[in-house]
């Protein structure tokens, strides 16, 4: 048996009888129950485990079970239907997979056990932190009115039972909810936070946070400068940190209630705050499937906009952001390309007062509303704020880019396809200059500042698609300088780059001018090239200029 154990005991739980009706009601995670029956609803329920068939069998008593990978029929599944039957189990939660409902219903009835039916889809490591969080919150009813996820809500409650405001704050340090009760005492820091929605210090650098964090209960936290005291709890569900609750302190002679409250409030904090993400985990995908359809699908891109309630009178622009490492699709690749996500999301809620973001194919796209003025400065200052504060999430570069204004959302896709264009540049180079991040390599900007780049790009591959370099002059000296170990493509370079003065050229190359006029010679005499020719220079140039815009191993970008 691989148990997860809290330490759940009812004496935890303050005398408080949890039942399992309780408990489904509060985890609302789309369970059916095989066969609800007022006894198997009446169940109390004390914690959660996950089963493992290879493990000795424990004490269940009163707690829900969750069959990890079993299936109706299997040995393993009767075999604990009726283990968990003979030791007074509150329920078994198991996925279908197939198998008719009648089917899990009868063995359920045959052994006189809960039979919980989770849907195939589910994630049971979210499923067994929304049941234990649910445990831990039937308990806790003193703000058990609030309806679950609704952490504004939950917020009030917070402060009308610690007489104090309250905010709820996540691990980036996102502001997800605070309270708006009238008369409460608030500070400086209290209004720059929930006008921005955001903590001024990241709480992985913030010295409070961590003392927050590593306190197994609820804590003052002394005032700095001219701020109020605060109270704070770190909030947890199955042993992970899910975020905190930070209260303006009510004065010593409501400290200490307000402290018990905040502790006894501790699992339904949990429970919504699970529920809150659940709701968010769906609204990211919702947006990322609207967003994508607006960049790919220009037949229902119309539809789209109105599901996102899009106003796009003023033209919208796609950003597109990506944090470039070594290896990819590691566990902290995804967690840094997550908090980007939110990152983005949080800029443009304060810059625009809305946001239209998603993570799609590893990259974080946002369309940025063109109102005012001068949209494009806006849209110059949204990505910069945003790579100023990558540091935060990454130690490895952001990159960002802003395609052209799409006056219709028809035009979304061209936007997009600028973007990265922009965005594929500005890698190559970064790769050409390491290290450099900004001068002469800057991580952001936008299509129009680097259009002559990119349109010089285009120029190059259609000269390599249809074989124009093939056996042109440029092609020509390459061969001879890897043959004879020349140097003769740097001194034409140097020539157009100079437009022909000996003295630029010799700066350039570091020699004396009498070598550079020799070279000069020796290179149109040996490929018989006349550089008075205006049409024969402008090839050479463009050749030049193209092939070396053009990387010979091209970083990857997705798409």
């Amino acid at each position: 048996m691989d148990i997860e154990e809290q330490g759940l005991g009812e004496g935890d739980l303050h005398g408080a009888v949890v039942r399992l009706s309780d408990c489904i009601q509060l985890m609302q995670a789309d369970l059916v129950h095989a066969n609800p029956t007022p006894e198997n609803l009446g169940h109390p329920v004390s914690d959660v485990l996950m089963y493992d068939p290879l493990d000795e069998w424990t004490s269940v008593d009163d707690r829900i079970i969750l069959a990890v990978g079993l299936t109706c029929g299997s040995v393993d599944f009767d075999q604990l239907l009726h283990r968990a039957a003979n030791s007074n189990a509150a329920a078994v939660i198991v996925k279908a997979h197939g198998t008719p409902m009648e089917r899990l219903r009868s063995a359920a009835v045959l052994h006189s056990l809960a039979v919980l039916v989770a849907p195939d889809n589910v994630d049971w490591t979210r499923l067994v932190a929304l049941a234990r969080a649910s445990v831990m919150g039937a308990a806790a009813d003193s703000v058990s009115g609030v309806r679950l996820g609704d952490l504004y809500a939950f917020a009030n409650a917070a402060a009308s039972i610690t007489s104090g405001a309250a905010s709820i704050v996540d691990p980036l340090g996102r502001v997800l909810g605070y309270s708006t009760l009238p008369g409460q005492p608030v500070d400086e820091l209290r209004r720059v936070t929930t006008l921005s929605l955001q903590e001024i210090k990241p709480p992985a650098f913030d010295t409070d946070f961590k003392i927050v964090y590593a306190s197994a209960g609820a804590v003052l936290i002394p005032s700095r400068d001219e701020e109020m005291d605060r109270l704070a709890l770190a909030v947890r569900a199955g042993g992970e940190l899910l975020g905190s609750i930070w209260i303006i302190d009510p004065g010593e002679d409501k400290r200490e209630a307000a402290l018990d409250a905040l502790d006894r409030m501790a699992p339904l904090a949990g429970l919504h705050m699970l529920h809150a993400r659940s709701a968010a985990d769906f609204g990211e995908r919702r947006n990322g499937d609207l967003i994508r359809t607006l960049m790919d699908d220009t037949a229902h891109a119309s539809f789209a906009a109105a599901q996102l309630g899009l106003d796009a009178a003023h033209g919208l622009a796609v950003a597109a952001f990506s944090i470039v490492r070594p290896e990819t699709w590691t566990l902290e690749s995804v967690r840094e390309i997550q908090r980007l996500l939110h990152l983005v999301t949080t800029v443009c809620n304060i810059q625009f007062n809305t946001s239209h973001s998603a993570l799609i194919d590893s990259v974080v796209y946002a369309l940025l509303p063109c109102e005012g003025t001068t949209p494009r400065a806006v849209h110059r200052r949204v990505v910069q704020e945003i790579g100023a504060y990558a540091h935060t999430i990454s130690s490895y570069p952001l990159f960002a880019a802003v395609g052209g204004i799409a006056p219709r959302v028809e035009d979304l896709p061209e936007s997009r396809s600028e973007a990265l264009q922009t965005l594929q540049y500005l890698l190559r180079r970064h790769t050409a200059t390491p290290g450099s991040n900004g001068g002469q390599s800057p991580a952001a900007g936008l299509f129009e500042d680097y259009r002559i780049p990119l349109n010089l790009l285009k120029i190059g591959a259609f000269i390599a698609d249809t074989g124009l370099s093939d056996l042109d002059d440029i092609t020509k000296i390459q061969a001879h300088d890897a043959e004879q170990q020349t140097d003769y493509l740097d001194t034409l370079r140097a020539y157009l780059a100079s437009n022909g003065n000996i003295s630029t050229m010799a700066a350039r190359l570091h020699v004396h001018n009498n070598t550079v006029r020799y070279r000069v010679a020796r290179l149109t005499k040996d490929f018989d090239l006349d550089l008075d020719d205006p049409q024969k220079r402008l090839w050479l140039w463009l050749r030049l200029t193209t092939m070396d815009l053009t990387p010979q191993a091209k970083p990857t970008m997705p798409k």
